[in-house]
């Protein structure tokens, strides 16, 4: 059976303007680990520290509603048993796994850019020929992120798309990330010589791959970013 290891952030503290906290995103872990689960893959959760919070925001009936609220809700739900087990990175053979996936939430600005075993459980997966893969905010993880075969940046050369900088500003966090010294997926992209691709519109579901790297632009891409995965790993 293929293995999937899913990354979530361990940052999980106030970050809006109203108060609430950052954390992960709760449908970009459910509906990357249904995907995955529907197509016959194990899979995991990992985080840096083997913790993690929820995006406030990301609980509210706009965003988790339906068979995701389902899902969240159902403590026997085979997403909550897993993330109840998560991992850290030194319970992680990373050998073993043959898709990395980056889930996200503002969280991940803190976090993955300075996420070691995070980096290393990639950097092996990417080295045995399997695919490194992150939605909306998760391409934060390519910050620091090196590729073992040549020593340069991961996605240096490469095409990734990622949560826009116009999501940032009609969110109205664009001046607070900007305060907190927090690059946005754009910024990132461009420092690390990639191409960003942009979608016609901000929450448009919006994936794509580069080979073995892929990536998706927003909460609506996770599903497609997680098909897009096993599609290049078949490829």
């Amino acid at each position: 059976m293929p293995k999937v290891v899913i990354a979530v952030t361990s940052y999980n503290k106030q970050f809006y303007q109203d108060g609430k906290k950052t954390g992960l995103f709760a449908v970009e872990a459910i509906h990357p680990f249904e995907t995955f689960k529907a197509h016959g893959y194990d899979v995991e959760f990992v985080s840096e520290t083997g913790t993690f919070g929820y995006d406030e925001h990301s609980l509210g009936e706009d965003a988790l509603n339906g068979d995701d609220l389902a899902i969240y809700t159902n403590k026997n739900s085979d997403y909550s048993i897993g993330l109840k087990n998560i991992k850290k990175p030194s319970e992680i053979n990373a050998d073993e796994y043959d898709i990395f996936f980056a889930s996200a939430g503002h969280g991940t600005l803190f976090d993955y850019p300075h996420a070691d075993g995070l980096h290393k459980i990639a950097q092996t997966i990417w080295k045995n020929g399997g695919v490194v893969s992150a939605v909306c905010h998760g391409p934060a993880i390519f910050d620091n992120l090196i590729d073992p075969n040549t020593g340069k940046p991961l996605i240096e050369g490469k095409t990734i798309t990622g949560f826009t900088d116009v999501g940032e500003t009609m969110l109205q966090v664009d001046s607070l990330m900007k305060d907190l010294g927090l690059e946005s997926i754009e910024d990132i992209a461009k420092k690390l010589g990639a191409h960003y691709s942009a979608p016609s519109g901000p929450w448009d579901d919006y994936s794509i791959a580069d080979g073995k790297l892929v990536t998706g632009v927003n909460p609506q891409s996770a599903a497609s970013t997680a098909k897009k995965a096993i599609q290049a790993l078949n490829a």
